[in-house]
């Protein structure tokens, strides 16, 4: 880690349920890419250094993409994020009462899963 955040190795893309079947298929079928398994069974793929992984989310009209990032302290990270003025919206994807970790837009409302390495 370089400082006091980096970049994780997951992208989640939340894609709506009348696109996810021909989204699974274009990494899987087209462009080949290793199949990966997560918790709770979630089908992901492996994207060079990093997993993809790809979630059906009924009532999204579009797709969504959401980055990680780590950090070794999520208390100090968070703070020196809201004290930045980022948004910060845990409700948006329940992450557990013991996870070290929130959920935080950037400006342009991308949403970034800021959490210590080991949170899970």
């Amino acid at each position: 880690m370089s400082g006091w955040i980096d970049g994780g190795i997951n992208i989640a893309m939340k894609v709506p349920t009348h696109q996810h079947a021909a989204t699974m298929a274009f990494y899987r079928d087209t462009l080949g890419l290793e199949t990966i398994t997560g918790p709770g069974g979630v089908v992901g793929y492996k994207f060079g250094p990093n997993q993809l992984w790809i979630d059906e989310v009924a009532g999204f009209s579009q797709a969504e993409v959401w980055l990680e990032l780590f950090t070794p302290s999520f208390g100090d990270a968070a703070r020196k994020l809201e004290d930045a003025g980022i948004t910060r919206n845990d409700a948006i994807e329940t992450l557990g009462p013991d996870f070290r970790g929130g959920w935080f837009f950037n400006p342009a409302g991308i949403v970034h899963l800021v959490r210590e390495p080991d949170a899970w």
